[in-house]
């Protein structure tokens, strides 16, 4: 039997007095199996989902168990087994637990929820000793010899410091959408960004050797800024920008603030005593003069077209997130990084901008990923020129 396993952090893992239905290294009372059923594969991906957002409101953990029939058996003789395990798993399930199917005919999942130790592999060395002495009492030595079982925590490790280690996407089964629509949609997507993005390259090109010259006239060092992001599904890329800041200066300010404004500590005032509160660093003296002009004209940003024509970014999509932003997001926050590529603009680009705190502009990410479509990509475009001459926010 092969065994594989993804750990969440440990911290989500620690005691909970609030419910008594918990799960240690010992809780494990089994229900009998006519009190509910094996579940669906459409039903039992909404479940993972449904835990997933419980997870986020309430910070305990839940694991995903999986099981396969391997690869020597024929398919009917793979989705025998695999009934026979569902049938097992479910009648020495707990109540709590779920057992389902992830992929119809090929791979089982049982979800357990209601976690309390102070060392989850305590938790999974009893649950695989479970899982095997329950196999072993279902399956022949040769079907028991090929079954293969990972392990999923939420919220796993992507989640835990480690903002450059792609996301587990196995805990997203809801996010691969294939249907033919969505493909057809998305494929229209990535068409308009390499049809804009190119077209915008070529008619900005004069104005691209015009900043390339201000920055390099009036400041020393490189034309360019790169930096790595977190683009979709947790994975890093290099942004390319223009230049706005002096070369050697303290970055760690900046981290600082980040780390403050998304705890909801960092409120800075607008230069307008009267005027809306900006959640930015304002009249920050690392900034240069040309750098300030591009900064309030959004012409910084410009560069990110490459980002686009690479196929890392999306003329429209979340704000690009910095690496040490990630590292410190609360688990509902890394949703805004899942379902699209960053764009150059987007909702909160057209929608108060830094005006606007951290957590609204996360559900304003999430916003746009419930409600996307063509139209709404078409409008923000069109909104973006405004808010760009309006400068409001841009610092």
């Amino acid at each position: 039997m092969k065994e594989g396993s993804k750990p969440g952090r440990e911290e989500a893992m620690k005691p909970s007095r609030e419910n008594t239905d918990r799960t240690s290294a010992s809780s494990f009372e089994p229900l009998a199996a006519s009190e509910h059923e094996v579940v669906s594969e459409s039903s039992f991906r909404r479940m993972i989902a449904i835990e997933r957002k419980r997870t986020e409101r309430s910070k305990e953990p839940f694991l995903l168990m999986l099981l396969e029939a391997g690869n020597n058996q024929s398919a009917e003789m793979s989705e025998a087994t695999l009934n026979n395990i569902a049938s097992a798993l479910l009648a020495s399930s707990r109540g709590t637990d779920i057992v389902g199917w992830y992929k119809d005919g090929s791979t089982v999942g049982v979800i357990y929820t209601g976690l309390e130790a102070n060392d989850k592999n305590a938790v999974l060395s009893t649950i695989l000793t479970r899982v095997k002495a329950t196999l072993r009492a279902a399956l022949v030595f040769d079907q028991l010899n090929q079954v293969s079982i990972s392990f999923h925590f939420f919220p796993d490790e992507w989640d835990h410091g480690k903002p450059g280690n792609p996301i587990n996407l196995t805990l997203y089964p809801d996010l691969l959408n294939n249907s033919k629509r969505r493909r057809f949609l998305l494929f229209l997507k990535r068409v308009v960004d390499l049809l804009g993005s190119g077209l915008a390259m070529i008619v900005l090109s004069p104005l691209f050797w015009i900043i390339a010259i201000a920055i390099k006239v009036s400041s020393k060092g490189p034309i360019f800024f790169s930096q790595t992001r977190v683009g979709q599904y947790g994975k890093p890329f290099i942004l390319i920008k223009f230049r706005t800041m002096y070369t050697d200066i303290d970055r760690s300010v900046h981290k600082q603030y980040v780390t403050e404004l998304i705890a909801d500590r960092a409120i800075e005032e607008d230069s307008n005593p009267k005027g809306p509160r900006v959640y930015k660093l304002t009249n920050d003296k690392r900034i240069t003069r040309v750098g300030s002009f591009l900064r309030r004209t959004s012409m910084d940003e410009l560069p990110q077209f490459m980002n686009v024509l690479k196929g890392e970014m999306s003329l429209v999509g979340p704000r690009p997130a910095v690496r040490y932003e990630v590292a410190v997001y609360e688990t509902w926050h890394r949703r805004r990084v899942l379902e699209f590529k960053p764009g150059v603009t987007g909702l909160w680009q057209v929608s108060g901008r830094s005006h606007v705190k951290f957590d609204e502009m996360v559900r304003l990410d999430l916003r746009y990923a419930r409600s996307w479509s063509p139209w709404l990509d078409f409008k923000i475009m069109m909104l973006t020129p405004l808010a760009v001459l309006r400068g409001t926010g841009a610092y």
